[in-house]
């Protein structure tokens, strides 16, 4: 029997490397996203192994390891680079005594500081319990006290840990509910959207990409924007007029990054829907990124899962001040745009960021007026 430690912010970080090719980028995004969540970085242990230990997740030396490494950085927390089963982390806790986080945990972390709206907070609550009912196992001390005798809600004989399941589960159907109903008005809303002829673009990439201030540039609002992970989560809509065609409804929608939680796609699933129902995706890259082709790849991935696979997508490659690249445009053989270089930060090639909505939206109006005629 043992209690789970209590955090802190003082870190170590823990990565193994498997023989990805990547390794070395995955390992600097957990220390960004470490660093996201508030935590102080201390150190690193780092190790490779064919496969992942069934026990410490780590092998039994690495843990040890691990251990002495977080006595001498006086860290209260260990982080790992990797999801970690139940059974691995209350391993690590009892070994260690300390906080252990798994990468899963740690974006769950940052998304429940970030959330700002009544749907945020929902959105990450319900993929806060989903991660938590799969840790709800015997071992953690106090989910292991009976409740029972007369007038116990719970029920005679039922343990502490049948409870919390079972109050999970009606918190989690409660969240589920909430979240369809604002689902629901969501839908109405793009149906009056579609029924005056507004069209919808929304604004996708990487975390820290630059969504955000290329929206700002495009809407002149004040959106937050930060050198961080994951700086905003809510979906935040404005109406922008363009002189060739009228209205045109501009979401900046939440970030990926490399393995995404399927919880919190899952939960997300209705303010991800804006970027599945829109008319345009404006798929922001920093062009400056080594790692930006498999940005763009995790990015496709996560709109092929949410459905938004199908919608027209011009990609716009940002940050080219960093590059000393000059603004411009690629056409396909059919002369639609399809890549733009940009840099929203100094507001060079934002006309022609205009010009792919402003084509597209004419585009659009042509189609929905031959669909008309033969109405």
């Amino acid at each position: 029997m043992f209690d789970r430690p209590s955090g802190g912010d003082a870190a170590v970080l823990v990565s193994l490397d498997f023989g990805e090719t990547d390794y070395q980028e995955s390992l600097e995004e957990l220390r960004q996203l470490a660093i996201s969540a508030g935590m102080q970085v201390r150190g690193t242990v780092e190790g490779r192994r064919p496969r992942p230990d069934a026990k410490y997740f780590i092998g039994t030396g690495k843990a040890d390891e691990l251990s002495l490494a977080m006595k001498a950085t006086s860290s209260q927390v260990a982080v790992f680079n990797h999801d970690l089963s139940p059974s691995q982390q209350r391993n690590l806790e009892r070994l260690l005594e300390c906080r252990v986080a798994d990468r899963t945990g740690l974006i769950l972390d940052i998304f429940a500081q970030r959330a700002q709206s009544h749907e945020g907070k929902l959105q990450v609550e319900l993929a806060q319990l989903e991660h938590l009912s799969t840790r709800l196992v015997r071992g953690w001390t106090h989910l292991e006290r009976q409740k029972g005798g007369i007038g116990v809600r719970g029920g005679p004989g039922e343990t502490q840990l049948e409870l919390d399941r079972r109050m999970l589960r009606v918190r989690i159907k409660g969240l589920r509910e909430k979240l369809d109903k604002l689902k629901k008005t969501r839908n109405l809303q793009r149906r009056a959207r579609r029924r005056s002829q507004v069209m919808s673009v929304s604004l996708v990439g990487y975390t820290n990409a630059g969504k955000s201030t290329l929206f700002n540039q495009l809407t002149q609002s004040g959106a937050f924007t930060a050198d961080q992970l994951f700086a905003t989560l809510d979906t935040t809509s404005r109406k922008i007029f363009m002189p060739e065609g009228g209205a045109v409804i501009l979401s900046d929608t939440v970030g990926f990054i490399k393995h995404l939680p399927h919880a919190l796609v899952e939960a997300f699933g209705a303010t991800l829907e804006e970027a599945a129902q829109a008319d345009l995706l404006l798929h922001v890259v920093d062009a400056a990124s080594s790692n930006r082709d498999e940005q763009i790849l995790q990015v496709n991935r996560v709109l092929e899962e949410i459905g938004a696979a199908q919608v027209p997508q011009v990609l716009v490659l940002n940050q080219i001040d960093r590059l000393g690249l000059a603004p411009g445009l690629e056409r396909d053989e059919y002369g639609r745009i399809g890549k733009v270089r940009i840099s929203a930060k100094t507001g060079e090639g934002l006309d022609l960021v205009r010009l792919v909505i402003s084509e597209h939206l004419q585009h659009l109006l042509k189609q929905l007026t031959e669909a008309s005629s033969y109405a």
